[in-house]
């Protein structure tokens, strides 16, 4: 109801004080665990905005509000206020959508291993740029360079906070005022509108487009070749593909072209492969051990994709330009710190076993994982969730597909096994908001009237946690909770 002038007033005189507020319960126990200053300015915020609010608005119930009423409204809100600001915003997410490198969800999980190393590097100090046997300054970069050259073959390395700095520097030190060559089908856009020709106008080289969007041939290359061209750049069009009347020119002829010219050859692989995943029914990619095999100069790819571990922008190359990256005042902006350093390494021992890196890395271990092990794991979390929700909920098992997400493999289709939540009480988009809202937030994918839960992106161990989510979440809403 619209309020006179009088009943505002009236609202407004009723209003608890803030010692009032402070000294009710709960908000008195809050001061016990919390810094003062926090919850008096909670306190104030809450007052201000119901003050405002019913100033500006004059809209009250037809039965108005009582002062306990009102001191009931005051402290719920403190009490919201001051759980979300003690609170992390940084989050677990329980990743039930089947998407393995979920980019708004992280990407990469790291091993135990990489793990076991950030944890130390994070609490001892390290030899980050210490060389122990001299005792003299080092490079951080020697953690890592040595399993990279056993690894792919490469002579030398650099590594940068992620693939995007990893292709501006490359292209800054290299090309910067001269002629970058590249394929019109090469001119990709990554997430967050990160396009190739706007990474080349920001590192000052010049793009030169040759071909057409599906063909593109070596005397494509060779008719732009000028005084002023500085480097033959290939993109791997890792999150998309141009399928039928098509012809790219492979690495290998524009390494053949390179030499013939004296021009450095790059290769922007986007993720990195270090395995070849073939036999488990992915699709064929090229690794970076076969990009160094063919011969080119250098190689950029990302730590935190197929690779398995941090973000990270990996350069493999030729000594020579490397060495040259390495002076580039921009390589001490975009360097990486002491624990993508550990994490790296340790992600990078698994592979000297690729034994051990498919059981020991989780990202592998999840794009390789059979579909007769899903459904059975499918079926165990079924089970606990029948035993939990009882007739809150309908607990079916489907057939569906995972993605390899992180804008890598994307025609890939994993054939994959999920719970599927259909609620009887609330509608799936509430269930599904609900979830994502949760102490312990669960993420899964609303498909018609059910919420499926991808078993191949759930941790074994977070069964528990899902179940115990889903059951509070049903149970909340019942009559009378």
């Amino acid at each position: 109801m619209e309020l006179s002038y009088d009943e505002k007033e009236n609202f407004l005189r009723q209003l608890p004080a803030v010692n009032e507020v402070l000294q009710s319960f709960p908000v008195a126990d809050l001061l016990t665990g919390n810094p003062r200053s926090l919850v008096l300015e909670a306190v104030r915020e809450a007052l201000n905005r119901i003050r405002q609010e019913f100033t500006d608005g004059g809209k009250l119930p037809a039965a108005g509000y009582s002062r306990e009423e009102l001191l009931s409204l005051v402290t719920a809100e403190v009490m919201e206020t001051v759980y979300r600001l003690v609170s992390p915003n940084l989050r677990k997410v329980i990743n039930a959508t089947g998407v393995v490198l979920h980019t708004n969800l992280g990407r990469a999980l790291l091993s135990f291993p990489a793990r076991q190393a950030v944890q130390m590097a994070a609490s001892s100090y390290t030899n980050l740029e210490l060389d122990l046997d001299t005792g003299r300054r080092g490079s951080r970069y020697a953690v890592v360079e040595e399993i990279l050259a056993r690894l792919t073959g490469a002579e030398s390395f650099l590594v940068v906070n992620n693939n995007a700095a990893a292709v501006l520097l490359a292209l800054s030190t290299l090309a910067r005022g001269k002629e970058v060559i590249v394929s019109r089908g090469q001119l990709i856009e990554i997430g967050g509108s990160f396009r190739i020709p706007d990474v080349m106008t920001q590192s000052g080289a010049v793009l030169v487009e040759v071909g057409t969007t599906n063909k593109t041939y070596p005397n494509d290359y060779r008719r732009a070749i000028t005084g002023q061209t500085a480097l033959l750049l290939h993109v791997h069009t890792s999150n998309y593909r141009i399928v039928g009347f098509t012809r790219e020119t492979s690495i290998s002829e524009l390494v053949q072209l390179g030499r013939e010219f004296n021009l450095p050859v790059m290769s922007d692989l986007g993720s990195g492969f270090l395995v070849d995943l073939q036999p488990f029914g992915l699709p064929a990619e090229p690794t970076v051990q076969q990009v160094v095999e063919n011969g080119a100069d250098i190689i950029t790819f990302s730590g935190d994709k197929l690779l398995g571990g941090p973000q990270a922008g990996i350069i493999a190359g030729k000594r020579e330009y490397l060495e040259r990256m390495k002076k580039n005042p921009f390589t001490r902006a975009v360097r990486i710190d002491k624990l993508t350093v550990a994490a790296l390494e340790a992600t990078l021992r698994s592979y000297l076993n690729s034994g051990h890196a498919l059981e020991e890395i989780p990202t592998l271990r999840m794009l390789t994982a059979g579909v007769d092990e899903l459904k059975t794991r499918a079926q165990e979390l079924a089970g606990d969730l029948r035993k939990t929700v009882k007739n809150q909920a309908e607990i079916t098992i489907e057939d569906i597909v995972s993605r390899v997400g992180g804008g890598a493999m994307p025609t890939a289709e994993l054939p994959s096994a999920a719970v599927a939540v259909k609620p009887q009480n609330i509608s799936v988009e509430e269930l599904s908001h609900r979830l994502r809202v949760n102490d312990l937030a669960v993420m899964g994918r609303v498909q018609e009237d059910r919420l499926l839960l991808d078993v191949r992106t759930v941790q074994e161990e977070e069964n528990k946690f899902i179940v115990e989510a889903v059951r509070k979440v049903l149970f909340d809403t019942l009559p009378g909770k």
